[in-house]
């Protein structure tokens, strides 16, 4: 084994070999940085090219592609609110605090570091594992798998903060949303309205952008500042301060680190679950983390970023050992694979083990080569977030259509991005948590699919497996253990009806009867399915129905829940949860402020949207660029063109070139034929 990773290294370093890892990291970090495009798109398209290539050079290449997607993705999410990728979402909460608190570069730097220290444990366990953890993997079923996948929704009580009842039940409304399309089991079309589009369910990246980029979008113009108004720290300070803060919570890294190798081996969960995983973690495990999780902790962006780049490495571990992809980039590594005439399993951990050390080698050297990049260039990316909304917003705005698009190539891509836009910046003005949403929609799917096939293979018997019990009674205690500190905080359920009062109404109430009446409409069009295809449907829609109305019943008759001319329960009042969502920075403004400059935000995505229909994406995007800056501040000239020229300019080169996306049909190159042959019209 030591010769052969010796071997590995030695061809892995040759001149040649390195520039094309180093072109595979600086496009992967590139394409990490634009919001909802992701490395997955990128590994797809260039996969074809390394068919020339030898089997070193094009892992190395492939690898170097996706495995600093991670790095990347957290410079959108903690300048903007926008996560470059699935993985980045819960950087989100903390990492965008510190950059309205001018901390952006400490933030950034933090999660750079943890990122690599978190990918070279992942390839560090790749390099370890794979001889030792064949059988454990051959002994991980679909009982074990489904059993994970619960303990995974389990951390809503975790991710709920404050509103354990509202996080149970977005989490059953977003396990309900993933069930929207054909039903696998019996081909019974579940809440698809008739329409094509959600026939295979709706794509994660538009609702992932709609529910966290949208709302952060929408406040930033409400606000019509800038992010921060000035840096705490200088660039180099910030930058020293957060690579110190990675080291200083080194157990923390390690600990998330190996929460995201582990998942990471495990099919079906992948990265879009694991950030979530790991920063439920840090909540529990860390000193204090009740307090200050939420409000810019830098811990809050050190665990889900260890954990994020950890998840290529354990990946990698089924794929190369059975040829059962980890990930979807994975599944296309697997084509890889079969293209060099490799056949995954015991070969590559015998007479290719040399290929084997190369990709670890490669996972390595990427991540150290994209830290080192990321770190280059941090001083210019934290300036951007002191910059006027009026320069910032346009060219994010165009660029996250862009990733809601690439997910399906359909319209209905556009439409569930407001969609969810609007649920999202409803949520968060109102104080509903969106994490638990966002984990429900990941992992619904995959609970029912694991369901169903584990009881086909076992019975019930599933349930009798030493680490389903393990893991189901640790996913019960989860669950219970914020809603019991309730009921005892208020004094037993004796102390609790002792609180009931006269019922107050309040206009946020509203969202409440929303939530009701859509769990309900969904849950009378289920009664008429299939057996089989309305069994998980209907106990989670039960489920979510009761939590959502018994959070209204207190929410309308306990004193301990704070509104206009109502005091709150003292015992309640010193609840040190936190909210665990981005809080509202427009609290201090009039409602009705709030409410017209969100109507005006959402104005300028439908006129975009209008204008993508009629002329095209690439012309909307100088015309919108234009308007925008125009229209909200009147921007000179001299900054205006300058962008909206080299907007439109990136995104002909990158995505209707190098990327060829697919552009909808518009209604001038229905009107004029000969205008089809140009991208976008």
């Amino acid at each position: 084994m030591l010769d052969a990773a010796g071997q590995a290294l030695l061809i892995l370093v040759e001149p040649h070999r390195l520039l094309i890892l180093g072109l595979g990291v600086v496009l992967g970090l590139v394409i990490g940085i634009l919001p909802g495009i992701g490395g997955l798109a990128a590994i797809a398209l260039l996969l074809p090219f390394t068919f020339t290539m030898d089997p070193f050079t094009a892992f190395a290449f492939l690898l170097g592609l996706g495995a600093v997607g991670g790095t990347g993705d957290p410079i959108p999410a903690i300048l903007f609110g926008v996560p470059g990728g699935s993985g980045s979402q819960a950087t989100v909460i903390d990492g965008l605090e510190m950059t309205k608190r001018g901390e952006g570069g400490r933030a950034l730097s933090a999660a750079y570091m943890s990122s690599l220290l978190g990918g070279l444990f992942g390839a560090a366990v790749l390099a370890i594992s794979l001889p030792v953890l064949r059988p454990v993997v051959l002994y991980v079923g679909s009982p074990e798998l489904l059993a994970f996948a619960i303990f995974g929704i389990s951390m809503v009580a975790v991710l709920s903060g404050r509103a354990p009842l509202r996080g149970l039940a977005m989490a059953c409304f977003g396990v309900m949303l993933s069930m929207i399309g054909t039903d696998p089991q019996t081909g019974t079309f579940r809440w698809t309205m008739g329409q094509l589009y959600l026939w295979d369910g709706l794509p994660l990246v538009p609702a992932l952008l709609g529910l966290f980029a949208v709302p952060e979008l929408c406040d930033l113009l409400i606000k019509r500042t800038a992010l921060a108004q000035s840096a705490k720290f200088g660039i180099g300070e910030g930058m020293l301060r957060g690579a110190k803060d990675a080291f200083t919570h080194w157990w923390l890294v390690m600990r998330c680190s190996a929460i995201g190798a582990v998942v990471g081996a495990l099919p079906g969960l992948g990265a879009s679950v694991v950030s979530w995983l790991a920063y439920g973690h840090a909540i529990q495990s860390e000193k204090g983390a009740q307090k200050t999780f939420g409000s810019g902790d830098v811990r809050g962006v050190i665990a889900p970023e260890a954990a994020n780049n950890a998840t290529e490495g354990g990946a990698l571990v089924p794929t190369i050992a059975f040829g059962v992809p980890g990930s979807a980039s994975m599944a296309i590594l697997l084509g890889a694979f079969l293209m060099h005439g490799l056949i995954p399993g015991p070969d590559m951990l015998t007479k290719n083990l040399s290929i084997t050390y190369s990709m670890i080698w490669s996972l390595a050297i990427a991540n150290v080569l994209g830290t080192g990049l990321c770190y280059l260039f941090s001083g210019q990316f934290a300036r951007l977030s002191t910059l006027r909304y009026t320069l910032i917003l346009p060219s994010v705005i165009a660029i996250m259509f862009i990733g809601a698009y690439q997910a399906s190539s359909a319209w209905g891509d556009v439409y569930t991005l407001v969609l969810f836009g609007a649920l999202g910046w409803a949520m968060k003005q109102l104080k509903w948590p969106r994490p638990p949403l966002v984990l429900g929609f990941v992992l619904g799917s995959t609970v029912e699919r694991y369901l169903f096939v584990s009881i086909q293979r076992y019975g019930l018997d599933w349930l009798m497996h030493p680490l389903v019990i393990v893991l189901l009674s640790i996913a019960v205690l989860t669950l219970l253990r914020p809603l019991s500190k309730d009921v005892r905080r208020l004094g037993g359920l004796k102390g609790l009806i002792g609180q009931i009062g006269r019922p107050l109404f309040h206009a946020t109430d509203l969202f409440y009867v929303f939530i009701i009446i859509t769990m309900g409409v969904m849950l009378s069009e289920a009664v008429g399915w299939n057996g089989r295809a309305r069994a998980v449907p209907m106990i989670v829609g039960v489920l979510g129905l009761g939590f959502a109305t018994v959070s209204l019943v207190s929410s309308l008759f306990l004193s301990s829940i704070p509104k206009p001319g109502r005091v709150p329960l003292p015992e309640l009042a010193k609840d040190t949860r936190i909210h665990m969502d981005l809080a509202s920075d427009t609290d201090d403004m009039a409602p009705g402020a709030v409410v017209r400059r969100a109507g005006i935000f959402f104005g300028w995505l439908v006129a975009f949207m209008a204008s993508m229909a009629a002329i095209g994406l690439i012309p909307t995007v100088p015309i919108f660029v234009i308007a925008f800056m125009r229209l909200e501040n009147r921007e000179p000239w001299k900054l205006v063109l300058p962008q909206a020229i080299l907007l439109a300019a990136f995104i002909y080169v990158v995505f209707a070139n190098l990327l060829t996306l697919h552009w909808p049909q518009t209604l001038l190159g229905s009107l004029v034929p000969a205008l089809k042959v140009i991208p976008s019209i």
